[in-house]
């Protein structure tokens, strides 16, 4: 089969399209026929080598997330037969998604609600459920609360806009990059967009909520950005962090920390977030929110981003564009 494999870390240009035998499936297993493979921000980091919360070994295919059709079934495995569509997780070793065949386990396979196209369904499990678990589960958005969301016309911000206000919040205020990205965060529901990566962003928020600051502040860009959305945060605030795609754990600067814990210590929450920690020790609740989500989808509630698709052997563009910034709503690889 067709694959996209690393054998060392670095930039775009050490993904590289192989021929790899087709991976088995073994008892509990799901052999899958790869329509669409979802680029994850996970995948850059995993690639780029910067600190991830397991190991990525090497020779190592990337691609934690896809939708296919089940090509063959391990030992102990029914109720999936042959030909169902499914979407997904699957192993992140040597059978990872950007494959033309992956493995995966039964257990982490849906099949693909009616209506809905692979390469959307492609996307769903890591940033709609992300989305999700953030906003209902962890920050608990509550009827009438502002929510800023970041990077409002990527993958997560995609989904966290429209849950967020079918949560009930009264604003929600969408951070983008460029005027394009602003228009989509607005035409999904945003109530207002602003350029959030110049200087003087904090300052708009906060005029745009009288002063006072969201209730609830979502944050990816890393450390070094992580204190001025402290900035944004009004008392009793909660500012939930779910990665680091700048790809640098340093630089958060210590002192904006002070406000938070100690003058005038605002009764505010700073939470982590990392979405393998919840299926590790609270998977009921993480499977709860999944089906919640596709329900979501099913009833036309909440809409799957827009998708741009490149085909496999273009895994290293893929890479460099969301790397860019250049991309709106989900990226995904068809083999």
């Amino acid at each position: 089969m067709k694959a996209i494999q690393m054998t060392e870390r670095g930039g775009p240009e050490v993904l590289h399209l192989v021929e790899l035998p087709d991976p088995e499936p073994g008892p509990g297993e799901v052999l899958l026929k790869v329509d669409a493979a979802a680029v994850n921000f996970s995948d850059l980091m995993r690639r780029r080598g910067d600190v991830y919360p397991v190991p990525t070994p090497l020779p190592f295919v990337p691609g934690a997330e896809v939708a296919g059709t089940v090509a063959a079934l391990g030992d102990g495995v029914d109720g999936l037969p042959v030909g169902t569509p499914v979407f997904g997780t699957v192993g992140a070793d040597a059978s990872g998604g950007y494959a033309e065949y992956a493995v995966a386990s039964a257990v982490n396979l849906i099949p693909i609600p009616d209506g809905l196209s692979a390469d959307a369904a492609a996307g769903i499990v890591v940033s709609g459920l992300a989305a999700t678990m953030v906003l209902h589960d962890v920050a608990q958005v509550a009827e009438g609360e502002t929510v800023f969301v970041p990077a409002a016309a990527g993958g997560v911000g995609s989904y966290a806009v429209q849950i967020a206000k079918l949560l009930g919040a009264g604003s929600v205020i969408a951070g983008a990059g460029t005027a394009a990205k602003r228009e989509t965060a607005l035409a999904l529901g945003a109530d207002e967009a602003v350029e959030y990566r110049q200087p003087g962003w904090t300052q708009r928020v906060l005029e745009l909520t009288g002063g006072r600051g969201v209730d609830v502040a979502l944050e990816m860009n890393g450390p070094a950005h992580l204190g001025e959305t402290l900035a944004i945060l009004a008392p009793f605030g909660r500012l939930i962090s779910y990665g680091a795609v700048s790809g640098s754990v340093d630089g958060l600067d210590p002192a904006a920390l002070v406000p938070l814990l100690y003058d005038p210590a605002p009764s505010q929450i700073l939470t982590g977030f990392n979405l393998g920690i919840w299926f590790e020790h609270r998977p009921a609740q993480a499977v709860a929110s999944l089906q919640r989500l596709i329900g979501w989808i099913a009833s036309g509630q909440v809409h799957t981003p827009a998708v741009r698709s490149l085909p496999l052997a273009d895994a290293a563009e893929a890479h460099r564009l969301m790397e860019a910034g250049a991309t709106i709503g989900k990226v995904v690889l068809k083999p």
